[in-house]
């Protein structure tokens, strides 16, 4: 089964086409890597996918389901700048929210729950600030909180927007391997700019710019490094256009 699935689906802000005509197939435990320019419909695809916008035209299927069916089986990782760091909840409260479909009460927290979010906050080094406001982690440690907390639901597909953007490379490398050690356990669509790195670690990559592209690693040039998108020069040798500026 496809874990998402996506026919011909076109998105508008009013008047102004955001998405048109995109044709997208995820398979089961693939590692997506997404990139395209700022305002090319990266977020947007994501937000249709977890059917928080709805698309003016076609149609979208996770796990056979549409998005707001599949909630359940979504994780999602934003960027932890959009957090209110004046929100009083401590990180062990925080990564606890992500299970929080399956508790009747945050107040009643199992204990094997507690155990799997502490678990979580020790793979990802946060051991020492479980107790700490969340407000008072650094980019790079908040970064690591919302991990763990996506990954309390137990997702099976996991949606990180640009998760390593602004953040310490000690933590962004500690995120990026620490998805290579999920890689064909969930499906994983990452958004980022970080093209050298991920294109290192992922089956795919999806290049969003008004439409959906899908390419293997060995056909990103080094002209994506610097928002220069385009598909490959059909018919020449990977060497002719993978070393051209």
């Amino acid at each position: 089964m496809s874990a998402v699935s996506a026919n011909d689906i076109s998105f508008f802000y009013e008047d102004t086409p955001i998405l048109q005509n995109v044709q997208l197939e995820v398979k089961e435990g693939e590692f997506i890597g997404i990139i395209g320019p700022n305002g090319g419909g990266k977020t947007t695809l994501l937000k249709l996918l977890m059917g928080f916008l709805t698309p003016q035209s076609g149609s979208i299927r996770l796990f056979g389901l549409p998005p707001e069916k599949a909630r359940l089986f979504l994780g999602y990782v934003p960027q932890a700048h959009r957090f209110d760091k004046e929100f009083p909840i401590t990180t062990e409260e925080l990564v606890l929210t992500g299970a929080l479909s399956k508790l009747p009460s945050i107040r009643k927290v199992p204990t094997e729950i507690k155990e799997k979010a502490r678990s979580l906050m020790h793979q990802l080094g946060l051991d020492l600030h479980q107790e700490k406001a969340f407000g008072s982690l650094s980019g790079g440690l908040a970064q690591r909180a919302l991990l763990a907390r996506a990954l309390l639901s137990e997702p099976e597909l996991l949606l990180l927007d640009e998760p390593t953007a602004n953040i310490d490379p000690p933590s962004a490398a500690l995120i990026f391997d620490f998805l290579q050690e999920m890689k064909r356990k969930k499906t994983i669509l990452l958004v980022t700019h970080d093209l050298k790195t991920v294109i290192e670690r992922v089956d795919r990559i999806l290049c969003i710019e008004g439409s959906v592209h899908s390419f293997l690693s060995k056909e990103i040039c080094e002209h994506f490094a610097f928002g220069l998108y385009h598909t490959p020069l059909l018919g020449l040798p990977q060497h002719h256009f993978k070393g051209r500026k």
